[in-house]
């Protein structure tokens, strides 16, 4: 409708909204990957919807590409149906029966293996391509074979320096597209079709979300990562254009629309936290059913929860394997993240003080949570949090001082390591020895406070 109302015709019309529609692959997943994110529920669901998306797109531009030749009729159709088949059972049987074995030998060297994964993805590519799909197609249906893969980690990490150049090569590509020519009359169309992008898109995912049952920081930070449009809507308008279904000065817009919602949401999905934070004071809950939907059972039954890595959080995840229950450790440092990666330690980016966040791990199942944490409201959020979730948990965490251990104790925490008293190491040593049980910290507990008493009424006194 707005379409019609800023003068295209009903097809240029029909065109423009598909491409608004489409939401940037390589955006997407470059922020979630470089946030740490893409594991996350919110990251799931934006990836499962882009991909969806990258098949709609598919079959979009076949639909364009065959519009100059007067279209696909049902012949052409069941025979493209018939391909995409065939296609798949082939990926379903390499997956299952040649890349595990193929990628164990590659894997004896890092550099065989990072040549092994460019040429299976443009081999892949390429078959789709001749098969009549696009060619972005076929290399996102290449990276989820090797997404299975054990050497998944290692081949993303490999192939991350090549995934930036060509994201900077994209985006040269997308300025060299803009018609300057008819880029003055296209200004205006151009703001007008991004406000829907960046404003009218993430409102109505974040609504539908809601009603869906999703919790509002999902729902909000969803919406937040598609708002953009694709790589796929440049490509769609520029065969549209050959094909005569568009004029020329519609293109421009189209290109001056990707820069502009490309270049906002960037920044958009960087802060989403603290867009959410500031746009929950103003009532989000109205996206949010009273029961809502969780992170899924997979990530549920965490018996042994660590936020934080850097203070002696070595310590404690030497001893998870060594009792051997389901753990997770939990923190906000991109640095850490990529050390845990690295060290397939089970890992989770985010921050200890959000509440949904608990509930996505599922800390209602959990046994014990040890926070190594230093800031102390943090600390405290995270105690007052767990301890109203879960009540039983043995709940361990970290303070700088004696006034700060005093006030954990007092929101429920069965113990505070202080530096100087009892270290990760003696507390690591003593869960191996005392396993989960909340009573056996209730000495602990019980003599420590004495001693903080004692020693801070002495100093108060002082």
């Amino acid at each position: 409708m707005v379409s019609s109302l800023l003068g295209f015709n009903r097809i240029e019309a029909v065109i423009i909204s598909l491409a608004l529609f489409f939401s940037s692959t390589i955006i997407i997943i470059k922020i979630l990957s470089d946030k740490k994110e893409q594991n996350r529920l919110h990251g799931q669901i934006a990836i499962g919807v882009i991909l969806v998306e990258d098949i709609i797109a598919t079959f979009a531009l076949l639909f364009i590409a065959a519009g100059k030749n007067g279209g696909l009729g049902p012949a052409e159709i069941g025979q493209l149906a018939l391909k995409g088949l065939g296609l798949l059972i082939v990926l379903i049987i390499c997956n299952t029966k040649i890349l595990p074995r193929v990628s164990r030998y590659m894997a004896k060297t890092q550099e065989l293996l990072f040549l092994f994964a460019i040429g299976w993805g443009f081999g892949i590519a390429t078959l789709f391509e001749l098969a009549g799909f696009s060619i972005e197609v076929g290399a996102l249906f290449a990276g989820v074979a090797l997404a299975s893969s054990p050497y998944a980690q290692e081949i993303s990490s490999r192939l991350k320096p090549l995934r930036d150049f060509f994201i900077v090569l994209f985006f040269i590509t997308l300025g060299k597209s803009l018609n300057v020519d008819n880029l003055a009359a296209g200004i205006l169309p151009a703001l007008a079709l991004s406000v829907i992008v960046i404003v009218l898109k993430p409102f109505t995912v974040t609504s539908v979300m809601g009603l869906l049952g999703y919790t509002k920081r999902v729902s909000f930070k969803t919406g937040i990562n598609l708002s953009q449009i694709s790589e796929f809507s440049i490509v769609m308008v520029v065969l549209a254009s050959k094909a005569e279904l568009l004029r020329p000065e519609v293109g421009a817009i189209i290109s001056l629309v990707a820069i502009i919602t490309i270049a906002i949401s960037t920044y958009l999905m960087q802060y989403d936290d603290q867009l959410f934070a500031y746009f929950d004071r103003l009532k989000l809950h109205m996206f949010e059913k009273e029961v809502v939907r969780r992170e899924s059972p997979r990530r549920n039954g965490y018996q042994l929860v660590l936020f934080g890595y850097h203070h002696g959080g070595h310590e404690f995840v030497k001893t998870f394997k060594a009792i051997g229950k389901r753990y997770l450790v939990v923190d906000y440092d991109p640095n850490v993240i990529d050390t845990l990666e690295h060290q397939d330690i089970p890992f989770l980016y985010g921050d200890a003080a959000d509440n949904e966040l608990l509930d996505e791990i599922g800390i209602h199942n959990t046994k014990l949570v040890i926070s190594t944490l230093s800031n102390f409201e943090t600390s405290q959020q995270l105690v007052r949090n767990v301890r109203r979730i879960n009540p039983s948990a043995v709940i361990i965490c970290h303070a700088e001082n004696k006034a700060q251990a005093i006030q954990l104790y007092e929101l429920g925490a069965e113990y505070v390591m202080i530096p100087h008293y009892i270290g990760s190491q003696k507390i690591s040593s003593f869960i191996r020895k005392s396993g989960l049980k909340k009573q056996e910290f209730k000495d602990y507990r019980e003599k420590h406070i004495a001693y903080l008493h004692a020693n801070y009424d002495h100093a108060a006194a002082e």
